[in-house]
């Protein structure tokens, strides 16, 4: 005879979504596609992870507030501004990971540095565990174009 464990067995599921952008830096929010993710997955209780497969565009977590929205994307403006000399953007002299259609765009690499390219969220009853005002920001720092999310969601 078999012996049926009734114990839950742990789910890991890596799923993802694309979307366009519309301008850098830009702010998206992505919760509510996160939270159908996770409700799609089955997982109770786990974590979500968040994670951005691109080095000009960012994951994070912050509030949906318009005005502070446009402090933090004036903020990106002046922590690497687009106008400085930078040696990735010099194509007289750089060799390295160029592609047909490259652009001038390490403002963006330099912004990321600060940003980073996941969060990590719990999952508690089956729902996202974000604080009051916490939403989760796919942040575009490069310019218009398709971005690729993957939710990685590991629980029970």
């Amino acid at each position: 005879m078999r012996e049926v464990s009734t114990e839950p067995r742990p789910v890991v599921k890596l799923l993802s979504f694309r979307m366009t952008t519309d301008r850098a830096p830009q702010f998206i929010d992505i919760t509510d596609g996160v939270q159908r993710l996770v409700t799609e997955s089955g997982v109770h209780a786990g974590t979500a992870t968040v994670f951005c497969r691109h080095t000009t565009a960012a994951i994070r977590i912050n509030e949906n507030e318009p005005l502070l929205l446009s402090d933090m994307e004036e903020f990106l403006k002046r922590v690497a501004p687009r106008d400085l000399y930078y040696r990735h953007n010099d194509f007289s002299i750089r060799t390295e990971n160029m592609t047909e259609d490259e652009c001038p765009n390490a403002h963006a690499h330099c912004q990321h540095l600060m940003l980073g390219a996941s969060e990590t969220v719990p999952i508690a009853g089956g729902r996202l565990i974000l604080g009051r005002w916490q939403r989760i920001f796919l942040v575009e720092l490069d310019r218009p174009r398709e971005r690729e999310v993957c939710v990685q969601i590991i629980g029970f």
